[in-house]
């Protein structure tokens, strides 16, 4: 049976860390700080992700006879295409042209957070397979109901498109650049990888980002103060001003998450005479560093690189972590060790003319990506031998 609710507070901590991804310590999941209780309820709370601003939760909750928790699917109705990272809107214009109306819409993903992870989450108790394909199904049979448009699962793990391929959902691709720590000992072991030309920018690269009396402090646990997350958050809104107008999230939410979820937050601080002029927060998982979001009130050559992409892989190795995940998009990335990755999301159109548009339009899109992925990789930085 599939009940929907608007707040994730509904659903019990102890409940919900019974579900793929969402424990630190359920054998078989890489944790994911993104899906966990405490950041999706925190984005509730602070009213980041609530009707008010066009993330009305409808989360689908699989259960049996008895109330027992087999699979949740955190979904939003949306109003707009804001704060998703997989553009839908020239669809929607489409769609609105042809004297449909697109939204709202149903949004199954982690708002304003371009990181893949478990979508259709559920319990390692029961039959995986069949629980994905129950919550997939839910999803049709919401839209349905509810006369949408379109339902979508963005940034889905490959089990997740499986199923949702299944239930009549299109398959859509896009490309990020991950960072691939290859049991590398040190950065200078990461380096000694790369051709010789990349290694010496690089050098030459965090070098300059460290001039003018610049210091890197990395933060996590209980060095996160309120006074340090003030800093930060200075920072994100200057960042968030510049490119959209007003940034997604409140000052609410980061001091929700600094007192429920410090241990997987790293901020790494760049300070120069005594206080801080630029900074980056990241997410710790399992196997994985995501890197968010960045800002500064100075502006230095490289300062940006070496605190977003330099210092997340100099943690990672540290820390024995698999994978950097820097964010949405950047061609940058790749002359700094970041290689080209697919990302996957579905969508769900029930209008069959619109589907038939839309499936044709995502088969070439999808050749593109592999097509451009091949380029990029041909020109990454590593040595011959190294490049694959």
């Amino acid at each position: 049976m599939i009940r929907v609710q608007e707040k994730i507070s509904v659903i019990s901590r102890e409940d919900w860390s019974k579900l793929s991804g969402t424990s630190k310590t359920e054998s078989g999941f890489p944790y994911n700080p993104f899906i966990s209780h405490d950041f999706l309820n925190a984005l509730e709370v602070s009213g980041c992700a609530v009707r008010e601003t066009g993330w009305l939760g409808q989360h689908l909750i699989l259960e049996d006879d008895k109330g027992t928790i087999h699979g949740v699917l955190p979904g939003y109705i949306k109003s707009h295409s804001q704060g998703e990272y997989v553009f839908d809107h020239a669809w929607a214009d489409a769609y609105e042209r042809a004297g449909g109306r697109y939204y709202p819409k149903y949004q199954a993903s982690v708002p304003f957070t371009p990181a893949t992870g478990p979508r259709l989450l559920v319990s390692n108790s029961v039959n995986g397979d069949a629980a994905r394909a129950a919550l997939a199904q839910g999803v049709t049979q919401l839209a349905q109901q509810l006369h949408l448009s379109s339902a979508h699962v963005t940034f889905a793990e490959e089990a997740d498109i499986s199923a949702l391929k299944d239930a009549g959902f299109l398959h859509r691709t896009d490309q990020q650049f991950h960072f691939h720590n290859d049991n590398y000992s040190s950065y200078d072991d990461f380096l000694g990888t790369l051709a010789s030309r990349k290694r010496k920018n690089l050098k030459k690269e965090r070098a300059g980002a460290l001039q003018n009396n610049i210091t890197i402090e990395w933060l996590t646990g209980g060095a996160i103060t309120e006074e340090i997350m003030d800093a930060f958050f200075v920072f994100y809104e200057d960042t968030g001003q510049r490119k959209w107008g007003r940034p997604y999230l409140n000052r609410q939410f980061y001091r929700q998450i600094a007192e429920t979820m410090a241990d997987d937050i790293l901020l790494v601080m760049a300070k120069r005479d005594g206080r801080y002029i630029a900074g980056a927060i990241n997410f710790i998982g399992g196997d994985t560093l995501y890197g968010r979001h960045w800002g500064c009130t100075e502006n230095h050559p490289f300062l940006h690189f070496e605190v977003c992409y330099h210092q997340a892989i100099d943690f990672a190795i540290e820390r024995g972590l698999k994978f950097v995940e820097a964010g949405a998009q950047g061609e940058h990335k790749l002359a700094r060790g970041y290689m080209p990755t697919v990302t996957h999301s579905a969508h769900y159109l029930p209008n069959e003319s619109f589907r038939r548009a839309v499936s044709d339009y995502l088969e070439h899109e999808r050749a593109e990506v592999a097509h451009f992925g091949t380029i990029l990789s041909n020109h990454s930085p590593f040595k011959k031998s190294n490049n694959s």
